[in-house]
C-alpha cells in the first residue's frame, strides 16, 4: 500500500511538472425528470440543483471532468397535457445524488495558455452513479420504500467562455439516461407493490440538469505542444 501511494504521488507530481491546467468550480441550476408521471417536456427545470466539478484540461480540445451534483425531482399528473395522466392525478417526489466522471470535448480550441477571451460549445459524456429513493404510489402520492443506487449515462451539451483570466462561465443542459424505471414510483422493485405498478415498463426514466457553471483555473499555464 505504501508503494502504491508513492506511485500515485509521483503521478500527480508529474501532472504539475508538465503544467496541466486545473479547473474547480460550482454548478447551479434546476432539475426535471422524464417518465410516467406529469408533463412530457424534455427541458423544464422545476426543482433546484447544485453541484461541484473539477476538470483537468489535457489539451485545448478535451478535458477529464469529475463532478458531484444533487437535486430534487418532482412531478404531478395534473400539470400534464396528456388527458389520461391529468385524470389519473398521481404525483411524486424524489431526489438524486450523482457522482459523474467522463470526457468533455470542445468544438473550438480552448487554449488557456494565453490570456485572450475564449468561447466554445462543448459536449460531455461518461458514466454517472447516483443515489435515489425506491418509491411507490399510494393514494396518488409517493411513499418511500428504501434507498437505492444505480448507474446513468450523461449526455451534456453546453457553451462556455473565459471572460476573465482565471474564471470560466458556462451554460449547459445535461440529460441522464438511467438504469431504473422507478424514479417516479411507477415500477417499484419490491414485489409486494406489484399491483401498484403502472405506465410503460419497457422505458427507463431520465433526469435532466440545466444550469450554469463557474470554474476557477489554477496551476501553471500549460503548453499544449506535441511531445
Amino acid at each position: 500500500m505504501k508503494h502504491f501511494l508513492f506511485y500515485i504521488l509521483l503521478i500527480f507530481c508529474g501532472f504539475n511538472v508538465y503544467s496541466q491546467i486545473n479547473e474547480l468550480g460550482v454548478f447551479v441550476g434546476g432539475t426535471n425528470y422524464i417518465g410516467d408521471i406529469g408533463p412530457t417536456d424534455y427541458i423544464a427545470p422545476s426543482e433546484p440543483s447544485i453541484g461541484i466539478l473539477y476538470k483537468w484540461n489535457r489539451s485545448p480540445r478535451h478535458a477529464y471532468r469529475f463532478s458531484y451534483t444533487q437535486g430534487k425531482l418532482s412531478s404531478k399528473d395534473i400539470d400534464s397535457d396528456v388527458p389520461s395522466r391529468n385524470l389519473r392525478g398521481n404525483s411524486f417526489e424524489n431526489s438524486v445524488k450523482e457522482f459523474s466522471a467522463g470526457l468533455e470535448f470542445n468544438f473550438m480550441d480552448f487554449d488557456l495558455h494565453d490570456g485572450d477571451p475564449k468561447i466554445s460549445p462543448y459536449v460531455y459524456s461518461g458514466l454517472s452513479y447516483f443515489i435515489y429513493d425506491e418509491i411507490y404510489i399510494l393514494d396518488n402520492n409517493s411513499k418511500v420504500d428504501y434507498q437505492d443506487s444505480t448507474f446513468a449515462i450523461p449526455m451534456v451539451l453546453g457553451v462556455k467562455a473565459r471572460l476573465f483570466r482565471n474564471f470560466i462561465i458556462g451554460a449547459e443542459v445535461g440529460f441522464r439516461y438511467t438504469f431504473t424505471d422507478n424514479l417516479d414510483g411507477s415500477n417499484p422493485e419490491n414485489d409486494n407493490f406489484e399491483s401498484l405498478r403502472f405506465g410503460n415498463k419497457n422505458s427507463n426514466d431520465w433526469y435532466v440538469f440545466t444550469g450554469l457553471t463557474l470554474t476557477y483555473t489554477f496551476g501553471q499555464n500549460p503548453c499544449f505542444c506535441a511531445e
